[in-house]
């Protein structure tokens, strides 16, 4: 008898020694997802949702090249995740300059000051220069456009080629009017149209697409001559805060648009966006 309930007391130990066994690897697996779930960094990209096709909203969403490329790329580093912020322009680069957003996506193009204080991405694509004018407005270069008037952005890169162009040529001036970051793009290319303004400086796909969209028949776009041997002419980029998170993503990011050039992805979403090929050549990537 006693035998038998030695054997009992042995088989409640066992149960309950395979019970805290199986408790302790709930336990380990409740843990280690816990911990992969906490590893995940959110990353806040900010864009003005005005810069179409690069960047605009549809459905209250934003979307375009630039916002499309990132969301391919942060999928294929899980370890963050992706968080997708409208503002308007001027708040774009001030706000990755605070810290507020890791990333910008906003057709933004690349200058000497700028690359003081942020990092730049590999190029995502290269357009043109361009000017949106009148029909009957001839345009090749910069100067043709003296006494011209235009409306600009504080901190928008064409702001700064047109001013270094100003202070190169004080008898040959264009006029510049400033307006705030939230005025769109379509807006100014209306007061183009209206006669309110002579031109607008922006990026050729940008103003086509725009202008098409809108139906303002009687401009025209044309490729401004470059005046400048910068390399970076015609190229846009994702930015970056400069600091050590902000060169850890400029690392991975830019393997993974190396990745997708080569694969072909970005061909697709250019072809998406764009209606043609705009990605920079393989080189580009190195």
């Amino acid at each position: 008898m006693r035998t038998y309930q030695k054997i009992i007391v042995s088989a409640l130990a066992l149960s309950a020694a395979v019970a805290l066994v199986a408790c302790g690897k709930s336990s380990t697996n409740k843990s280690s997802e816990t911990s992969k779930t906490t590893d995940v960094t959110t990353i806040t990209v900010a864009t003005d949702a005005d810069t179409k096709p690069f960047t605009y909203s549809e459905n209250n969403q934003a979307t375009g090249y630039d916002v499309e490329v990132a969301r391919t790329v942060f999928k294929e580093l899980p370890e963050y995740k992706l968080k997708v912020e409208i503002t308007d322009f001027d708040s774009v680069v001030a706000g990755v300059d605070s810290g507020r957003y890791q990333l910008a996506a906003n057709d933004i193009g690349w200058n000497k000051d700028r690359a003081e204080k942020y990092y730049f991405s590999a190029p995502l694509s290269k357009s043109n220069n361009a000017v949106a004018v009148k029909s009957d407005l001839k345009v090749k270069t910069l100067s043709d456009l003296a006494g011209k008037s235009t409306e600009v952005l504080p901190s928008a890169n064409f702001t700064t080629i047109l001013s270094k162009y100003n202070a190169a040529n004080p008898d040959k001036q264009v006029k510049l009017n400033y307006v705030d970051g939230s005025y769109p793009t379509a807006s100014r290319l209306a007061d183009v149209d209206s006669g309110k303004i002579d031109f607008l400086l922006y990026d050729a796909i940008s103003l086509k697409t725009i202008i098409k969209d809108k139906g303002l028949d009687t401009l025209k776009v044309n490729n401004i001559e470059s005046e400048s041997t910068d390399p970076h002419d015609g190229f846009e980029y994702f930015l970056y805060t400069k600091d050590e998170k902000g060169k850890e993503l400029q690392t991975k990011v830019d393997k993974v648009l190396k990745k997708l050039q080569s694969n072909g992805t970005l061909k697709e979403l250019s072809e998406k966006y764009f209606g043609g090929d705009f990605v920079p050549s393989a080189d580009a990537y190195k």
